[in-house]
């Protein structure tokens, strides 16, 4: 991938495969958003994660909560209240990130 000085997990670059040409993946009643391989970039910059979290890439967000790959690491999906970057440890939510769509679908709904 372009832009990103890191080697994606696997699953995850399949993912992004799948996804390609859309506006983000959008995880139907749950307000959480996978962003799309063109916008992972300015969305990091937005959020300084390089600067709070060096190690993580963000891949998704619901409002302030915030969705995170480990830089050159497995296919483990992290939250972080982006508020708290840099300042709060990450929390392993899920395996992978189709395992990441199930969690979501069950734990997060569109309020």
């Amino acid at each position: 991938m372009d832009n990103i000085n890191f080697k994606l997990p696997k699953i995850y670059e399949k993912f992004l495969k799948e996804i390609k040409g859309s506006d983000g993946f959008s995880i139907e009643n749950t307000g959480v958003i996978l962003y799309e391989e063109e916008d992972l970039p300015e969305r990091n910059l937005t959020y300084e994660v390089f600067e709070y979290e060096p190690e993580f890439f963000m891949i998704g967000q619901d409002g302030d909560l915030a969705f995170f790959i480990k830089k050159d690491s497995d296919d483990t999906i992290y939250k972080n209240d982006l508020g708290t970057l840099g300042s709060l440890e990450m929390e392993k939510l899920s395996s992978d990130i189709y395992k990441f769509i199930e969690y979501a679908k069950e734990h997060y709904d569109d309020m």
